[in-house]
C-alpha cells in the first residue's frame, strides 16, 4: 500500500510541488508582464525587454534539455542530433511568418523576397500549406515526429545503440544542415527566414506580443515537466529506466525495447520541435546554424550540467549554462567556448549527478 502512495505522490507532486508549479505559473504569466508593461522604466523593478526576450529563449531552451533527459537520462540513449528537430519546427513555424510578410517585404511582392531575388515563379510544393496557421502548427508536429519514427525505427530494430547511435544522429543533422544550405530546397539558403512582420496578424515587434511569446513559452515548458513527471513515474516510464539499466534483461522478461524506444524517441522530438515553434518568433530569424553539431552538443551539455535523471535538473542547467553564456560573450567574448568545455569536463570528473546531484549531496550531509 505505501509503494502505491509513494509512485501516486511522485506523479502528483505533493502539496509542495503543486505550489511550486503555481507559483512557477503566477511568475509567467503575471509577475514578468507586470514588472515589463506595467512598472516603469526608471524604477529599479522593471524588467528590460532584453531580459524578457532573453529568458523566453532559454525557457526554450529549457523545453529541449527536458526532452534530452527523458532519452538520455531515463532511457539511456545519448542524442546528438536534436538540434535538427529543434530547427524543424523553427522552419515551420518560420515558414507561416514569411507568408504573413505579404508586400510589406523589400520587392514589395507576394513572394519572400529570398524567392523574388532568385526569380522564383510559383511556390515550392512543401509550401502549398504555408499561409494557414493552423495547418503549419500542425506540421510542426507531424514532420519532425515522423521523421524521428522512420529514423528511429531502422536505428532501433539494427539496434544501434552508445556511441555508434550518437554518431549517426550527429551525421543526419549535419546532412540536413549541408541539405538546407541549398538555395533550391526553398528555404532561404544561407539566410534562412527573417524579417518577420506579424502573426495571426498582429504585430509581432511588440512588447505585449514579447510578452505572450514568453508566457506561452513558459506555460508549455511547465505543461512539458508535468507530462514527462507522469511518464517516468508510470509503468511505461519504469520500463524505460529498466532499458537504460539493462537492457537485455527486459528482453528476458518478455518486454521489446523498440517500442519504448521508438516511442519515447517521437515524443522528445516533438518536444525539442514545439520549442523551435516557439523560439522563431522571438528571435526573429531562423537559419541553418540551428542544425549545427555544436547546436545539439549544447542540449546534451545542459542536461549534464543540470543533472540527467531528474527533469528539473536539465531545466536549472538551461538556465544557468546560457546564462553564463549570455554573460561571458559580452565580458570576455574570446573566453567563452573554453569556458563551456572546461564546465562540461568539470560536471563530467567532479559532479556525475549536475547541479541537482550536488544540491542533494550538500542536503543529505547536512540532514
Amino acid at each position: 500500500m505505501s509503494v502505491v502512495l509513494q509512485q501516486k505522490r511522485g506523479l502528483l507532486l505533493g502539496p509542495t510541488g503543486w505550489l511550486a508549479v503555481l507559483v512557477a505559473l503566477a511568475v509567467i504569466t503575471v509577475v514578468v508582464p507586470v514588472l515589463n508593461l506595467a512598472v516603469p522604466e526608471g524604477s529599479v523593478f522593471h524588467l528590460s525587454d532584453y531580459t524578457v526576450s532573453l529568458a523566453g529563449k532559454i525557457l526554450c531552451y529549457a523545453i529541449c534539455a527536458l526532452a534530452m533527459d527523458l532519452i538520455w537520462g531515463y532511457t539511456g540513449i545519448l542524442s546528438l542530433g536534436h538540434g535538427l528537430f529543434f530547427a524543424l519546427g523553427g522552419y515551420g513555424i518560420g515558414m507561416y511568418l514569411m507568408r504573413q510578410i505579404g508586400r510589406d517585404g523589400q520587392y514589395k511582392a507576394d513572394m519572400p523576397d529570398f524567392m523574388v531575388f532568385l526569380n522564383w515563379k510559383t511556390f515550392p510544393w512543401h509550401w502549398a500549406l504555408s499561409d494557414s496557421f493552423i495547418a503549419q502548427a500542425l506540421l510542426v508536429v507531424l514532420v519532425p515526429g515522423l521523421l524521428a519514427f522512420v529514423f528511429g525505427w531502422f536505428a532501433f530494430r539494427s539496434r544501434i545503440k552508445g556511441v555508434y547511435f550518437s554518431i549517426i544522429t550527429q551525421a543526419l543533422t549535419y546532412a540536413a544542415m549541408l541539405l538546407f544550405f541549398r538555395n533550391e530546397t526553398g528555404f532561404g539558403g544561407n539566410n534562412g527566414f527573417t524579417d518577420f512582420k506579424r502573426v495571426l496578424g498582429i504585430p509581432i515587434a511588440t512588447a505585449q506580443m514579447r510578452v505572450t511569446l514568453f508566457a506561452l513559452s513558459g506555460v508549455t515548458l511547465v505543461l512539458f515537466y508535468l507530462a514527462a513527471r507522469a511518464i517516468v513515474n508510470s509503468k511505461y516510464g519504469r520500463v524505460l529506466q529498466a532499458i537504460r539499466d539493462a537492457e537485455t534483461r527486459v528482453m528476458f522478461t518478455g518486454y521489446n525495447p523498440l517500442a519504448y524506444k521508438l516511442s519515447i524517441w517521437c515524443v522528445s522530438a516533438v518536444m525539442c520541435a514545439v520549442a523551435g515553434a516557439l523560439y522563431v518568433p522571438q528571435v526573429g530569424i531562423i537559419n541553418p546554424s540551428e542544425m549545427s553539431p555544436a547546436a545539439s552538443i549544447e542540449i546534451a551539455i545542459w542536461t549534464a550540467v543540470g543533472g540527467r535523471a531528474t527533469l528539473i535538473g536539465p531545466i536549472i542547467g538551461a538556465f544557468f549554462v546560457n546564462g553564463a553564456k549570455s554573460w561571458f560573450t559580452v565580458a570576455f567574448p574570446e573566453f567563452w567556448l573554453y569556458f563551456l568545455g572546461a564546465l562540461f569536463i568539470a560536471v563530467t570528473l567532479f559532479l556525475p549527478h549536475g547541479i541537482v546531484g550536488l544540491f542533494k549531496r550538500v542536503t543529505e550531509k547536512r540532514a
